[in-house]
Protein backbone atom coordinates (compact mmCIF):
# COMPACT_ATOMS: atom_id res chain seq x y z
CA UNK A 1 0.00 0.00 0.00
CA UNK A 2 1.24 3.51 -0.81
CA UNK A 3 2.31 5.37 2.33
CA UNK A 4 0.41 8.57 2.95
CA UNK A 5 2.68 11.60 2.73
CA UNK A 6 3.29 13.30 6.05
CA UNK A 7 2.09 16.87 5.60
CA UNK A 8 4.54 17.98 8.29
CA UNK A 9 7.42 16.80 6.09
CA UNK A 10 6.05 18.87 3.21
CA UNK A 11 5.31 21.96 5.31
CA UNK A 12 6.60 25.12 3.69
CA UNK A 13 7.06 23.51 0.28
CA UNK A 14 5.58 25.27 -2.72
CA UNK A 15 4.21 22.05 -4.16
CA UNK A 16 3.40 23.50 -7.55
CA UNK A 17 6.91 24.96 -7.91
CA UNK A 18 8.49 21.70 -6.73
CA UNK A 19 6.40 19.68 -9.21
CA UNK A 20 7.48 22.04 -12.00
CA UNK A 21 11.12 21.61 -10.96
CA UNK A 22 10.84 17.81 -10.89
CA UNK A 23 8.94 17.77 -14.17
CA UNK A 24 11.99 19.36 -15.82
CA UNK A 25 14.59 17.34 -13.90
CA UNK A 26 12.88 14.04 -14.63
CA UNK A 27 11.92 14.99 -18.20
CA UNK A 28 8.40 14.02 -17.18
CA UNK A 29 5.02 14.48 -18.81
CA UNK A 30 2.09 14.86 -16.42
CA UNK A 31 -1.29 13.44 -17.46
CA UNK A 32 -4.60 14.13 -15.73
CA UNK A 33 -7.91 12.45 -16.42
CA UNK A 34 -11.02 14.63 -16.57
CA UNK A 35 -12.13 13.16 -13.23
CA UNK A 36 -9.11 14.48 -11.34
CA UNK A 37 -9.21 17.39 -8.90
CA UNK A 38 -9.01 20.80 -10.64
CA UNK A 39 -5.55 21.58 -9.21
CA UNK A 40 -4.16 18.43 -10.86
CA UNK A 41 -5.90 19.17 -14.15
CA UNK A 42 -4.47 22.70 -14.12
CA UNK A 43 -0.83 21.62 -13.87
CA UNK A 44 -1.02 18.68 -16.29
CA UNK A 45 0.58 18.74 -19.73
CA UNK A 46 -2.47 16.90 -21.09
CA UNK A 47 -6.00 16.52 -19.74
CA UNK A 48 -8.36 14.02 -21.35
CA UNK A 49 -9.77 10.50 -21.55
CA UNK A 50 -7.56 7.60 -20.53
CA UNK A 51 -6.45 6.11 -23.87
CA UNK A 52 -6.15 9.52 -25.50
CA UNK A 53 -3.73 10.54 -22.71
CA UNK A 54 -1.61 7.41 -23.06
CA UNK A 55 -1.30 7.89 -26.82
CA UNK A 56 -0.28 11.53 -26.41
CA UNK A 57 2.33 10.59 -23.82
CA UNK A 58 3.72 7.90 -26.13
CA UNK A 59 4.31 10.56 -28.79
CA UNK A 60 6.44 12.71 -26.47
CA UNK A 61 10.16 12.36 -25.78
CA UNK A 62 9.51 12.25 -22.03
CA UNK A 63 11.40 9.72 -19.93
CA UNK A 64 8.73 9.65 -17.22
CA UNK A 65 4.92 9.55 -17.41
CA UNK A 66 3.17 10.71 -14.24
CA UNK A 67 -0.42 9.57 -14.67
CA UNK A 68 -2.97 11.27 -12.44
CA UNK A 69 -5.75 8.79 -12.95
CA UNK A 70 -6.33 5.20 -11.87
CA UNK A 71 -4.19 2.08 -12.09
CA UNK A 72 -5.58 0.56 -15.30
CA UNK A 73 -4.95 3.87 -17.09
CA UNK A 74 -1.32 3.98 -15.98
CA UNK A 75 -0.95 0.36 -17.08
CA UNK A 76 -2.19 1.28 -20.57
CA UNK A 77 0.43 4.03 -20.66
CA UNK A 78 3.09 1.43 -19.81
CA UNK A 79 1.76 -1.00 -22.42
CA UNK A 80 2.09 1.69 -25.11
CA UNK A 81 5.38 3.17 -23.76
CA UNK A 82 7.38 0.28 -22.27
CA UNK A 83 10.62 2.25 -22.47
CA UNK A 84 9.27 5.04 -20.27
CA UNK A 85 8.99 5.04 -16.48
CA UNK A 86 5.30 5.26 -15.56
CA UNK A 87 4.33 6.41 -12.08
CA UNK A 88 0.95 6.67 -10.38
CA UNK A 89 0.58 9.01 -7.39
CA UNK A 90 -1.40 6.40 -5.41
CA UNK A 91 -1.31 2.71 -6.34
CA UNK A 92 -4.56 2.22 -4.43
CA UNK A 93 -6.38 4.26 -7.10
CA UNK A 94 -8.30 1.40 -8.65
CA UNK A 95 -11.61 1.00 -10.47
CA UNK A 96 -14.83 -0.79 -9.51
CA UNK A 97 -15.16 -2.10 -13.07
CA UNK A 98 -11.68 -3.63 -12.95
CA UNK A 99 -12.41 -5.07 -9.49
CA UNK A 100 -15.63 -6.67 -10.79
CA UNK A 101 -13.75 -8.72 -13.38
CA UNK A 102 -10.98 -10.90 -11.85
CA UNK A 103 -8.80 -12.41 -14.59
CA UNK A 104 -9.26 -16.02 -13.44
CA UNK A 105 -13.07 -15.69 -13.52
CA UNK A 106 -13.00 -13.94 -16.89
CA UNK A 107 -10.75 -16.69 -18.26
CA UNK A 108 -13.19 -19.37 -17.06
CA UNK A 109 -16.11 -17.41 -18.56
CA UNK A 110 -14.35 -17.23 -21.92
CA UNK A 111 -13.55 -20.94 -21.83
CA UNK A 112 -17.22 -21.69 -21.13
CA UNK A 113 -18.18 -19.78 -24.30
CA UNK A 114 -15.52 -20.72 -26.87
CA UNK A 115 -17.64 -19.56 -29.82
CA UNK A 116 -17.73 -15.97 -28.52
CA UNK A 117 -15.18 -13.23 -29.07
CA UNK A 118 -14.47 -10.80 -26.22
CA UNK A 119 -15.02 -7.10 -26.76
CA UNK A 120 -13.72 -5.66 -23.52
CA UNK A 121 -14.05 -2.15 -22.16
CA UNK A 122 -10.70 -0.52 -21.45
CA UNK A 123 -11.62 -0.22 -17.74
CA UNK A 124 -10.07 -3.58 -16.89
CA UNK A 125 -6.76 -5.05 -15.76
CA UNK A 126 -3.82 -5.79 -18.03
CA UNK A 127 -4.46 -9.50 -17.43
CA UNK A 128 -8.05 -9.19 -18.69
CA UNK A 129 -6.86 -7.21 -21.72
CA UNK A 130 -4.51 -10.11 -22.50
CA UNK A 131 -7.52 -12.47 -22.41
CA UNK A 132 -9.56 -10.26 -24.77
CA UNK A 133 -9.83 -10.02 -28.55
CA UNK A 134 -10.56 -6.31 -28.96
CA UNK A 135 -10.47 -3.53 -26.38
CA UNK A 136 -13.05 -0.78 -26.78
CA UNK A 137 -13.45 2.69 -25.34
CA UNK A 138 -16.73 4.55 -24.99
CA UNK A 139 -15.73 6.52 -28.09
CA UNK A 140 -14.70 3.54 -30.26
CA UNK A 141 -17.22 0.89 -29.18
CA UNK A 142 -19.88 1.68 -31.78
CA UNK A 143 -17.45 1.77 -34.70
CA UNK A 144 -15.93 -1.55 -33.65
CA UNK A 145 -19.22 -3.29 -32.95
CA UNK A 146 -20.50 -2.41 -36.42
CA UNK A 147 -17.49 -4.19 -37.94
CA UNK A 148 -18.22 -7.49 -36.17
CA UNK A 149 -20.26 -9.88 -38.38
CA UNK A 150 -23.87 -10.20 -37.28
CA UNK A 151 -23.54 -13.96 -36.71
CA UNK A 152 -20.47 -13.63 -34.49
CA UNK A 153 -21.32 -14.20 -30.83
CA UNK A 154 -19.90 -11.59 -28.45
CA UNK A 155 -18.93 -11.35 -24.80
CA UNK A 156 -18.91 -7.75 -23.56
CA UNK A 157 -17.38 -6.82 -20.23
CA UNK A 158 -16.84 -5.63 -17.67
CA UNK A 159 -19.44 -2.79 -17.87
CA UNK A 160 -22.96 -4.17 -18.30
CA UNK A 161 -24.41 -0.68 -18.70
CA UNK A 162 -22.18 0.27 -21.64
CA UNK A 163 -22.73 -3.19 -23.12
CA UNK A 164 -26.48 -2.90 -22.59
CA UNK A 165 -26.57 0.52 -24.23
CA UNK A 166 -24.78 -0.83 -27.29
CA UNK A 167 -26.97 -3.94 -27.37
CA UNK A 168 -30.16 -1.87 -27.33
CA UNK A 169 -28.95 0.69 -29.84
CA UNK A 170 -27.79 -1.88 -32.41
CA UNK A 171 -30.26 -4.65 -31.52
CA UNK A 172 -27.23 -6.87 -30.97
CA UNK A 173 -27.41 -9.65 -28.42
CA UNK A 174 -24.29 -9.94 -26.29
CA UNK A 175 -23.29 -11.86 -23.18
CA UNK A 176 -22.74 -9.10 -20.63
CA UNK A 177 -20.32 -9.34 -17.72
CA UNK A 178 -22.17 -8.01 -14.63
CA UNK A 179 -19.80 -5.16 -13.67
CA UNK A 180 -20.78 -1.55 -13.00
CA UNK A 181 -19.07 1.75 -12.25
CA UNK A 182 -19.99 2.74 -8.69
CA UNK A 183 -19.94 6.43 -9.66
CA UNK A 184 -22.36 6.22 -12.58
CA UNK A 185 -24.53 3.69 -10.75
CA UNK A 186 -25.12 6.31 -8.02
CA UNK A 187 -27.19 8.70 -10.15
CA UNK A 188 -30.89 8.89 -9.28
CA UNK A 189 -33.59 8.97 -11.96
CA UNK A 190 -36.03 10.64 -9.55
CA UNK A 191 -33.58 13.39 -8.64
CA UNK A 192 -32.56 13.83 -12.29
CA UNK A 193 -36.19 14.40 -13.28
CA UNK A 194 -36.60 16.93 -10.45
CA UNK A 195 -33.53 18.76 -11.73
CA UNK A 196 -34.84 18.64 -15.29
CA UNK A 197 -38.10 20.21 -14.09
CA UNK A 198 -36.15 23.02 -12.43
CA UNK A 199 -34.28 23.71 -15.68
CA UNK A 200 -36.82 23.19 -18.48
CA UNK A 201 -35.17 23.04 -21.87
CA UNK A 202 -31.74 22.17 -20.51
CA UNK A 203 -30.40 19.05 -22.27
CA UNK A 204 -28.89 16.13 -20.40
CA UNK A 205 -25.52 14.65 -21.38
CA UNK A 206 -24.77 11.23 -19.92
CA UNK A 207 -21.89 8.79 -19.93
CA UNK A 208 -22.86 5.30 -21.22
CA UNK A 209 -21.61 3.80 -17.95
CA UNK A 210 -24.85 5.17 -16.45
CA UNK A 211 -27.77 2.75 -16.04
CA UNK A 212 -30.66 2.83 -18.53
CA UNK A 213 -32.80 4.86 -16.11
CA UNK A 214 -30.37 7.76 -16.65
CA UNK A 215 -29.27 7.16 -20.26
CA UNK A 216 -32.88 6.96 -21.46
CA UNK A 217 -33.41 10.59 -20.42
CA UNK A 218 -30.24 11.86 -22.08
CA UNK A 219 -30.16 14.08 -25.14
CA UNK A 220 -26.54 13.05 -25.72
CA UNK A 221 -24.64 9.89 -24.72
CA UNK A 222 -20.86 9.81 -24.94
CA UNK A 223 -17.53 9.64 -23.16
CA UNK A 224 -16.12 12.50 -21.13
CA UNK A 225 -14.44 13.98 -24.22
CA UNK A 226 -17.67 13.60 -26.13
CA UNK A 227 -19.68 15.33 -23.40
CA UNK A 228 -17.18 18.20 -23.42
CA UNK A 229 -17.49 18.50 -27.21
CA UNK A 230 -21.28 18.42 -26.94
CA UNK A 231 -21.17 21.24 -24.38
CA UNK A 232 -19.16 23.34 -26.82
CA UNK A 233 -21.49 22.63 -29.74
CA UNK A 234 -24.90 22.92 -28.07
CA UNK A 235 -26.93 26.05 -28.67
CA UNK A 236 -28.34 26.48 -25.16
CA UNK A 237 -26.58 27.97 -22.16
CA UNK A 238 -27.33 25.30 -19.52
CA UNK A 239 -26.35 21.60 -19.51
CA UNK A 240 -27.11 18.85 -17.00
CA UNK A 241 -24.09 16.54 -16.78
CA UNK A 242 -24.48 12.89 -15.74
CA UNK A 243 -20.92 11.76 -15.20
CA UNK A 244 -18.19 12.32 -12.60
CA UNK A 245 -18.49 16.06 -11.84
CA UNK A 246 -14.80 17.01 -12.14
CA UNK A 247 -15.29 17.17 -15.93
CA UNK A 248 -17.24 20.37 -15.24
CA UNK A 249 -13.95 22.12 -14.44
CA UNK A 250 -12.87 21.81 -18.07
CA UNK A 251 -16.31 22.86 -19.28
CA UNK A 252 -16.25 26.01 -17.17
CA UNK A 253 -12.74 26.84 -18.34
CA UNK A 254 -13.67 26.44 -21.99
CA UNK A 255 -17.18 27.89 -21.76
CA UNK A 256 -17.37 30.47 -18.95
CA UNK A 257 -20.66 31.89 -20.24
CA UNK A 258 -22.52 28.58 -19.95
CA UNK A 259 -23.93 26.89 -16.85
CA UNK A 260 -23.17 23.26 -16.03
CA UNK A 261 -25.10 21.33 -13.41
CA UNK A 262 -23.97 17.95 -12.14
CA UNK A 263 -26.67 15.28 -12.03
CA UNK A 264 -27.56 14.46 -8.40
CA UNK A 265 -27.04 11.27 -6.46
CA UNK A 266 -29.68 9.30 -4.60
CA UNK A 267 -30.60 11.92 -1.99
CA UNK A 268 -30.24 14.89 -4.32
CA UNK A 269 -27.09 16.34 -2.80
CA UNK A 270 -24.68 13.57 -1.81
CA UNK A 271 -21.10 13.41 -3.09
CA UNK A 272 -21.58 9.78 -4.13
CA UNK A 273 -21.00 10.73 -7.79
CA UNK A 274 -17.38 11.72 -7.05
CA UNK A 275 -15.03 8.84 -7.86
CA UNK A 276 -13.32 7.80 -4.60
CA UNK A 277 -10.46 6.18 -6.52
CA UNK A 278 -9.68 9.27 -8.60
CA UNK A 279 -9.83 11.34 -5.41
CA UNK A 280 -6.88 9.43 -3.93
CA UNK A 281 -4.45 11.36 -6.13
CA UNK A 282 -3.27 14.65 -4.59
CA UNK A 283 -0.65 17.31 -5.21
CA UNK A 284 1.39 15.91 -2.31
CA UNK A 285 1.35 12.39 -3.71
CA UNK A 286 2.22 13.62 -7.21
CA UNK A 287 5.22 15.52 -5.79
CA UNK A 288 6.44 12.45 -3.88
CA UNK A 289 5.94 10.18 -6.92
CA UNK A 290 8.04 12.50 -9.08
CA UNK A 291 10.64 12.86 -6.35
CA UNK A 292 11.01 9.13 -5.68
CA UNK A 293 9.83 7.71 -9.04
CA UNK A 294 7.49 5.51 -7.03
CA UNK A 295 4.91 3.96 -7.11
CA UNK A 296 6.04 2.57 -10.46
CA UNK A 297 4.02 0.52 -12.95
CA UNK A 298 5.76 -2.71 -13.90
CA UNK A 299 4.34 -5.22 -16.41
CA UNK A 300 5.98 -8.51 -17.37
CA UNK A 301 6.89 -8.34 -21.07
CA UNK A 302 4.95 -11.39 -22.30
CA UNK A 303 1.84 -10.12 -20.53
CA UNK A 304 2.38 -6.62 -21.93
CA UNK A 305 2.61 -7.92 -25.49
CA UNK A 306 -0.48 -10.11 -25.05
CA UNK A 307 -2.46 -7.14 -23.74
CA UNK A 308 -1.14 -4.90 -26.49
CA UNK A 309 -2.65 -7.19 -29.15
CA UNK A 310 -6.20 -6.33 -28.05
CA UNK A 311 -5.35 -2.62 -27.87
CA UNK A 312 -3.77 -2.76 -31.33
CA UNK A 313 -6.89 -4.46 -32.66
CA UNK A 314 -8.96 -1.54 -31.41
CA UNK A 315 -6.63 1.05 -32.90
CA UNK A 316 -6.66 -0.76 -36.22
CA UNK A 317 -10.46 -0.93 -36.31
CA UNK A 318 -11.30 2.49 -34.91
CA UNK A 319 -8.26 4.74 -34.60
CA UNK A 320 -10.17 7.70 -36.00
CA UNK A 321 -12.62 7.66 -33.11
CA UNK A 322 -10.16 7.49 -30.23
CA UNK A 323 -10.32 10.67 -28.20
CA UNK A 324 -13.30 11.97 -30.14
CA UNK A 325 -15.62 10.62 -27.47
CA UNK A 326 -18.70 10.59 -29.66
CA UNK A 327 -21.29 7.88 -29.18
CA UNK A 328 -23.76 10.03 -31.05
CA UNK A 329 -26.98 11.85 -30.36
CA UNK A 330 -30.00 9.85 -29.27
Amino acid sequence: MTAMPDRADLKGLDLRAEIERLRKERNAVILAHYYQKPELQDLADFVGDSLELSRKAAETDADVIAFCGVKFMAEVAKILSPEKTVILPDMEAGCSLEDSCPPEKFKAFREAHPDHIALTYINCSTEVKALSDVIVTSSSAETILQQIPADQKIIFGPDRHLGGYLSRKFNREMLLWPGVCIVHEAFSETELLKLKAQHPGAPIAAHPECPPTIVDHADYVGSTSGILNYAKAMEGDTLIVATEPHIIHQMERALPNKTFIGAPGADGNCNCNICPYMALNTMEKLYIALRDLEPKIEIEETLRLDAKKSLDAMLEMASGTVGKGDLGNR
